[in-house]
Order: structure tokens, then sequence, then C-alpha cells
């Protein structure tokens, strides 16, 4: 059974938008010691976009995958700083949304407002249980950076900012 390790904590920020982690949080990041780490996470699921992505397929390379919704205010303010960390790791690091709660226009509405062009799951009700109690409907957005082989190697629970996400990479790429 894999063990969290909280490596660091953020100031805590206000989120504003109701069903968002609540009132108040704490941003923080939490490794998993490779030795600690669960199975890879299997995923397949219809995009945003209305195409079968299956997880598998990106595997060979650390995966950054945040659980997000359009009706999330802290969702949103994220959203710009995910889109230049993937712009500065493409090639190196694959990305993938799971968009958690929403409806496809309102996901693909947040996705064409913030240029997101990487794609986004749309998690009709049970993705968030493929990945091994990372993350709870009580506790958005989440990003998480599965390892080359697709086990979870880290996770942060709020809104990462792209310089903690690429620090959190390279980690795990390393």
């Amino acid at each position: 059974m894999g063990h969290w390790v909280s490596v660091a904590v953020v100031p805590a920020f206000v989120f504003t938008a109701a069903g968002c982690s609540g009132s108040s949080a704490t941003g923080a990041i939490t490794v998993i010691p490779v030795a600690d780490r669960q199975s890879p996470v299997e995923m397949s699921a219809t995009t945003v976009d209305g195409e079968k992505l299956d997880i598998a397929v990106l595997r060979g390379k650390p995966l950054v995958m945040n659980v997000w919704g359009s009706w999330c205010g802290v969702c949103r303010k994220e959203a710009p700083a995910l889109q230049q960390a993937y712009d500065e790791l493409r090639g190196t690091t694959n990305f993938v949304g799971i968009a958690f709660d929403d409806t496809r226009a309102g996901a693909q509405t947040h996705e064409k407002k913030y240029r997101v062009t990487y794609p986004s799951l749309l998690d009709e009700g049970d993705l968030l249980l493929q990945l091994n109690g990372a993350v709870t409907s009580r506790a958005i957005p989440v990003t998480l950076v599965l390892d080359a082989r697709g086990r979870i190697a880290a996770r942060y629970v709020g809104a990462v900012s792209k310089e903690t996400l690429k620090d959190v990479v390279k980690d795990v790429s390393g």
C-alpha cells in the first residue's frame, strides 16, 4: 500500500466557488517514494471533444493529470498556468485533464476560453475512483503527476503554479 509523504506546503488561500474544496484549503505537494507507488493508473474515457483516450498510450513519459471543473473558480484561475506548463514541457511530459462533475458544453467552453490545448477526459461518474484514492470529489483542483510507468508519483491539492508543476515533473523524471 502506498504512503503519501508531504514535502512542501504553500500558504493558504481562499476558494471563492462553492463546491471547490470548501471555503479554504492549504495547497500542498505530496510525493510518493518510488518503492511505495501503487499499480499504474488504468483509465479510458471519452474526451471533452468526443474522442476515446486510454491513458496507457501516454506511458513512457511523466503524465500531468489535472482534475478540474468549469464551475470551479480556483480551477479557472489555475488554467493558464497549466497551459503554460504544458507548452513548456511539451515533448518531455504528457498532460491530460479530467473535467469533473461537468457538462460537455461547460467543459468545452472552459477549454476554449482558457485556450487549453491538451485533452481532457469527461468524468461521467467513475474516473476519480480509478485514481487509487488520490482524489476525492471534495478536493479539486488536484494535479497528479504520474511517473513514466503510469504510477501516481506526486499530488498537488489546490491551484498549482507553472513553476511548482515544472519542479515536480523534474523531480519525478529524475
